[in-house]
């Protein structure tokens, strides 16, 4: 009878058991592979990261708020420049640029793998529909759970830490590349071929510049979950802002965490307000030159 009212008590799957031998299978079968694996992502790391360190400070602002002149205006300039300076005056300049090379590493990554995943995807629906549950285990999943199997797989450091990240960030940008192509207008489609365009033309000249809003929208949530998921990854010590909150909270050093903090939301805004100038670019040069 309490075999009936408790079956949990009696029944169980060692499901915990499997995982942990299928990732030492993994490992004890594939080293050479996942050292191998390593290299191009740390190489791309390291050239990111000495590039942005190389350039001085009032250099970096300089080009910064050019840049953000020239994708939005006096109000995005602005904003970049409030941004960078005070990252700077609060002792944090280094750490923003390792954090931010290590998400531009990822989302280089995720762009490379993740954009031709999603117009592949936009292209068969066979595809799509073995891509699907996946994308939403993907994004269902909590991030600190995405640090265990990669800890196992590539160990610790700045290289795992960006490995993991486009793990975490990857689906929006397949997602929504997806969307954004198969929302491009039939008839418009219908009649690229029928004048004779290629498949590679069509995709070029007409479903890639008319999904273009969808795409970048899904670049900028690739950018932002990429930024919250360096923070996190400071777990397996990775460098950078969430090293400094994580070190504050471990020391209850509440002044520390409380800069740190800052840090990443002044390195969130700025990134994200220049990810959504550059998808607005096109449209007011398109205004301009009409």
């Amino acid at each position: 009878m309490d075999k009936f009212l408790n079956p949990f008590d009696h029944f169980t799957i060692p499901f915990g058991d499997w995982a942990e031998n299928f990732i030492a299978l993994i490992v004890d079968g594939s080293r050479d592979t996942l050292i191998a694996a390593k290299l191009p992502i740390q190489a791309l790391l390291e050239a990111i990261r000495d590039l942005l360190l190389s350039v001085p400070p009032s250099i970096g602002i300089l080009v910064v708020t050019a840049a953000g002149y020239l994708l939005g205006g006096v109000r995005l300039a602005a904003l970049g420049f409030f941004c960078l300076v005070g990252l700077g005056l609060i002792g944090l300049w280094d750490a923003a640029l390792t954090t931010l090379a290590i998400v531009l590493a990822a989302v280089v990554i995720c762009v490379v793998i993740g954009l031709p995943l999603g117009i592949l995807s936009a292209r068969s629906d066979a595809l799509y529909r073995l891509m699907r549950p996946i994308l939403d285990l993907m994004q269902a999943t909590p991030s600190f759970v995405y640090l265990v199997p990669v800890v196992m797989l590539f160990g610790i450091g700045d290289v795992p830490g960006v490995i993991v990240t486009c793990f975490f960030a990857i689906a929006p940008l397949i997602r929504l590349t997806n969307l954004g192509i198969r929302q491009v207008r039939p008839d418009l489609v219908e009649a690229a071929r029928a004048f004779g365009a290629s498949e590679l033309r069509v995709l070029r000249d007409i479903q890639l510049p008319l999904a273009r809003p969808t795409i970048l929208a899904g670049l900028n949530q690739t950018v932002l979950m990429s930024l919250s998921m360096a923070v996190v990854a400071s777990m397996i010590s990775v460098a950078g802002l969430g090293r400094i909150v994580l070190e504050g909270i471990g020391r209850l050093d509440f002044g520390r965490a409380t800069v740190g903090g800052l840090g990443i939301v002044l390195t969130a805004i700025l990134v994200d307000r220049y990810v959504q100038g550059l998808g607005a670019v096109r449209p007011r040069l398109a205004r301009g030159s009409a």
